[in-house]
């Protein structure tokens, strides 16, 4: 039996460079906060089709407003 594989779906995972507050209170981690409203630069494919990674980091970087995100207290 043989499986047609769905490509319609396409997964691409790659990393790039953010802006990171972060608190130190007595030596320890208390707050990071990781600003992720900058324009994607020099990304780097973590997984998936090479060849979509352009594609990808266009449709991340359309411009709308992300919020930041924070851990910790």
């Amino acid at each position: 039996m043989t499986f047609k594989r769905d490509t319609s779906t396409r997964r691409i995972v790659f990393s790039y460079l953010v802006p990171v507050h972060v608190e130190v209170e007595d030596g320890i981690v208390a707050d990071v906060v990781v600003i992720d409203e900058t324009p994607i630069r020099d990304p780097t494919l973590i997984e998936g089709d090479g060849d979509l990674l352009t594609q990808a980091v266009t449709d991340a970087n359309d411009g709308q407003a992300w919020p930041s995100w924070r851990f910790g207290y």
